[in-house]
């Protein structure tokens, strides 16, 4: 079901080294791992891991994300909105968008995913390249309604191939947070 993203303050993306608070190992550690966040919310959740689609339709893009990818303001593109989910919990939010012309011209189905994970497709393609990660508090007016909260960490980078440039946001829920205390290994 669609949400609707008020005009809000665009957040202020920040790589790594200009981060000014410090953060707790963890927090960085899942913010800034350079590996797929699917194949790691696998291991954690042995297996139980599985891809809820939210949203997925042409529409605009936010300013955000069209200067991310180099696009003018307001640029059509294709917005793909999932839980990714271990053991059944929504443990991130993720919105993946590209450039209507740049997918019609790069050769990739987004709106044929369906509960498959973009991220596994984008490292299992070594010809993708991946920017810098980039981190903010997400704003709680962009996520779905059932998860609006303030204060939560997300990251977002881009992957060139070939004229073809997607922008992979993800949002750490609370529930990730959670499964990933060394008290619930024994449970």
């Amino acid at each position: 079901m669609p949400h609707d993203i008020p005009l809000i303050t665009t957040p202020q993306w920040l790589t790594q080294s200009r981060l000014a608070t410090p953060l707790a190992p963890v927090t960085l550690d899942w913010l800034f791992d350079q590996g797929s966040l699917t194949r790691r919310l696998i291991q954690l959740s042995a297996d139980h891991f599985s891809v809820t689609p939210v949203l997925e339709s042409w529409q605009p893009l936010r300013d955000d994300e069209c200067a991310a990818l180099d696009l003018a303001p307001g640029s059509i593109g294709w917005v793909r909105e999932v839980y990714l989910r271990g053991h059944g919990e929504p443990w991130i939010f993720a919105r993946s968008v590209a450039a209507r012309a740049a997918l019609e011209q790069g050769g990739l189905h987004m709106d044929q995913l369906g509960s498959r994970s973009l991220g596994e497709l984008l490292f299992c393609d070594q010809a993708f390249s991946r920017q810098p990660i980039e981190v903010c508090h997400y704003p709680a007016a962009w996520l779905p309604t059932d998860h609006e909260t303030e204060g939560l960490w997300g990251r977002r980078s881009r992957f060139d191939r070939d004229g073809l440039s997607l922008l992979v946001a993800e949002v750490f829920l609370p529930a990730l947070w959670q499964a990933t205390e060394p008290s619930r290994e024994n449970d």
